[in-house]
């Protein structure tokens, strides 16, 4: 058994995981412009597939962005976007292979990339999901409230926003300073019994 202890009791551990909850209702507390860069700086350090990084985020905050949006939307998660100060397209780069001198400049990662359809959609989609999880936790470090969904039409979602075809929405996260009292009772989790095998 490992010396080390679980630090079990650490608050930090409580606001990422335990109490944290996918918020529906959200209060007119806007999220700074200083948030986001703050957001985007801790997230962007989380591991990718050969540093690959190709996630990509857009901010929908402005009222005219917003409207763009709702259409899109499936009607369940319209009053959510609405109300949110922040809607993020967490999207994937469907070139990000032509930064890869930059972010792999010990070798020639661009070749292992590029003509390779199947590679790219694989690294891409895996990576972005990454990210986008990597994105929740740093909001949630920095203080905010999260509330992560699919349920949009992701074609019209990318004509409209991303209309030179390049960057592809994976799913959507709305974030902000979340109302209490709008949260869903929790729904369980499965044990480690349930979930896990030992080899």
């Amino acid at each position: 058994m490992s010396q080390y202890q679980l630090p079990t009791d650490d608050p930090m551990l409580d606001r990422l995981f335990r109490q944290a909850r996918s918020h529906n209702g959200w209060t007119d507390r806007p999220v700074a412009d200083e948030t986001l860069h703050a957001i985007y700086d801790l997230m962007k350090w989380g591991p990718t597939a050969a540093n690959s990084t190709p996630g990509r985020f857009a901010f929908v905050r402005s009222a005219a962005a917003k409207e763009r949006l709702k259409p899109l939307l499936s009607p369940g998660n319209v009053d959510k976007v609405m109300q949110a100060p922040c809607t993020v397209i967490i999207a994937w780069d469907s070139a990000f292979y032509e930064l890869m001198p930059k972010l792999f400049p010990s070798r020639d990662m661009k070749a292992s990339f590029v003509g390779r359809d199947d590679v790219i959609l694989d690294t891409a989609t895996r990576s972005s999901t990454l990210q986008g999880a990597y994105f929740i936790m740093a909001a949630r470090a920095l203080g905010l409230d999260c509330g992560p969904m699919s349920g949009f039409n992701r074609a019209a979602t990318d004509a409209e926003f991303f209309p030179d075809g390049r960057w592809k929405s994976n799913f959507l996260c709305n974030i902000g300073y979340g109302k209490q009292e709008e949260l869903f009772p929790r729904n369980p989790r499965l044990d480690y019994e349930e979930a896990c095998l030992e080899f």
